[in-house]
């Protein structure tokens, strides 16, 4: 239903370890651009942790789940976009004091 991502430029991101546990599953069809969206997957526990889109390149979209540093979710990780927010459920509130878009990349 939903998920808090945030984008991380390439040049910024570095694999510590694990790089060779992930998978790969790359999808266009359901895609709003037509583009190819490529999934890396953690092949011991199936866990999204990070999508590269054709239609953004140099930039990879990171699950925030996966950041173990809690502070950082409440200070540089805090959303600041919310987006198909058209496309919300009626009883999912929105982020209050944030922009909001009905779609992707209007902004």
């Amino acid at each position: 239903m939903f998920a808090s991502n945030f984008t991380v430029a390439d040049s910024h991101l570095k694999h510590v370890r694990g790089q060779e546990n992930l998978k790969t599953f790359a999808e266009s069809k359901t895609i709003g651009s037509g583009k190819t969206m490529t999934n890396y997957f953690c092949q011991t526990c199936g866990t999204l942790m990070y999508r590269v889109g054709a239609a953004f390149p140099g930039v990879s979209f990171l699950r925030l789940g996966t950041v173990d540093d809690f502070s950082l979710h409440e200070t540089k990780l805090r959303p600041t976009v919310e987006q198909f927010v058209k496309d919300r459920v009626s009883w999912v509130q929105g982020i209050d004091g944030i922009k909001k878009f009905d779609a992707m990349g209007e902004y």
